[in-house]
């Protein structure tokens, strides 16, 4: 079976945030990683609520049948699922906050910046509205980034 540019991206991703979860396993709970990763978890939440029954993908891939998502949280930035697991893998680096697991933090959100830019790609490919969407919004931080 051939993995493809998708794939390798989503198992980068769950790869570096399990070997994250297991690095930071140290018995500690610092109040501002909480908030951090409570945080990325009400974004997270805030984009499933915004998303139809079956037009989620955890794949930078565009499904079929996918329909552009423009309200809710998805009206001021593009990518919020992206987001919450940066902003969660923010809190659970505090919990080390040590020069191994930023830097695994930094590769996490490296490989979501990848995944951002191929869905951002095809749907430009797909849908000729999608490039006005773009300058109506921001792809992770809403009014700066």
């Amino acid at each position: 079976m051939k993995i493809g540019h998708s794939e390798l991206l989503v198992g980068l991703q769950f790869g570096l945030i399990g070997a994250m979860t297991l690095y930071a396993t140290d018995g500690r709970l610092e109040s501002e990683a909480v908030v951090l990763f409570l945080i990325g978890a009400a974004i997270g939440l805030a984009a499933i609520y915004a998303h139809p029954r079956g037009n989620f993908n955890i794949r930078p891939d565009i499904k079929s049948q996918c329909t552009l998502i423009k309200h809710g949280i998805y009206r001021h930035i593009r990518h919020p699922m992206y987001t919450s697991v940066m902003v969660m893998g923010g809190g659970v680096a505090l919990l080390r906050n040590d020069t191994v697991m930023w830097a695994m933090w930094a590769a996490l959100v490296s490989v979501l910046i990848l995944k951002a830019k191929r869905e951002e790609r095809l749907w430009s490919e797909r849908d000729a509205c999608y490039r006005d969407y773009m300058c109506q919004s921001k792809r992770f931080i809403p009014y700066i980034f």
